[in-house]
């Protein structure tokens, strides 16, 4: 596939908003891994530990985001019980290079794989969960579709299923640059081809990216076993405000689903440690 007319300067300026910034000094419970996509371009991730055998959430967040940008989010994460490995793309945050539709894609798959590996390689041996929030629906779609064989799941927030809509929102002049659907990010194409298990997130008030969009998603998954989620007054950038912990208690439910483990029993477990406490 090629998104050549994505990767137009006219395009890019609207797909991608990089905020650029200087490494801070990561949680006590996080790692920064710096992952090398091509010579002398690496992509800054951060992981945040919860235990050895914790699931592992393999995240590409949203615009105008980096990995830092999830710091205190990812300590709830991990409160319940979750492994959280950022990613990102080039030039957001501390990473190296210029973001394109070509090199985002590319990187993605690479970036997973070797993800998996320093996972491995550091103890952590429970399987993978890819998600994706906003514009990182897509290179979260792509993974899971290209590795279908080895994820475990896939997690979609505010994620799109049509391009164009989008663009058009992004403020992209569709009719003079010629764009198709066929010319840009197929998602639905993709996630036709997406057989592991797939929970799809919605806020009912995202007006950059309707629910529809995700209902759409949802409709072309190839999964037999998916969930979809819809928050109600949640608007694009407010799913984890608005959704407060059932949000995080509806991926560990999910979580534990995959792997088998009695809800119930961690829940039992858990109120005896704060019984203990007390």
């Amino acid at each position: 596939m090629t998104y050549s007319k994505l990767d137009q300067p006219e395009a890019l300026s609207h797909i991608f908003h990089p905020v650029r910034e200087a490494r801070n000094t990561p949680p006590l419970n996080a790692t920064d891994v710096d992952i090398e996509v091509e010579a002398g371009i690496n992509i800054s991730c951060r992981f945040y530990a919860a235990a050895l055998d914790a699931p592992n959430i393999f995240f590409f967040h949203g615009n105008a985001e980096s990995v830092s940008y999830y710091d205190e989010i990812a300590q709830v994460y991990t409160s319940h019980g979750l492994n959280l490995f950022m990613t990102s793309y080039r030039g957001y945050g501390w990473s190296d290079g210029e973001p394109t539709v070509t090199n985002m894609f590319a990187d993605a798959v690479l970036l997973y794989d070797k993800a998996s590996l320093w996972l491995k390689e550091n103890g952590y041996t429970a399987p993978i969960i890819v998600m994706g929030r906003s514009l990182g629906s897509a290179p979260a779609i792509e993974v899971a579709k290209e590795r279908d064989a080895v994820i475990k799941a896939l997690i979609i927030e505010s994620g799109f299923a049509n391009t164009l809509p989008l663009a058009i929102n992004l403020g992209i002049d569709v009719e003079a640059s010629g764009l198709t659907e066929e010319d840009c990010f197929r998602n639905c194409q993709k996630i036709v081809d997406v057989k592991r298990p797939t929970m799809i997130f919605h806020g009912s008030r995202d007006t950059l990216i309707p629910a529809a969009e995700a209902e759409n998603l949802q409709s072309f998954c190839g999964a037999r076993g998916k969930q979809f989620h819809v928050i109600p007054g949640a608007e694009h950038n407010t799913m984890i405000e608005v959704g407060g912990k059932l949000y995080f208690e509806t991926i560990r439910t999910f979580t534990d689903t995959l792997l088998g483990i009695n809800n119930w029993r961690r829940l039992r477990k858990e109120f005896k440690k704060r019984a203990e406490v007390k």
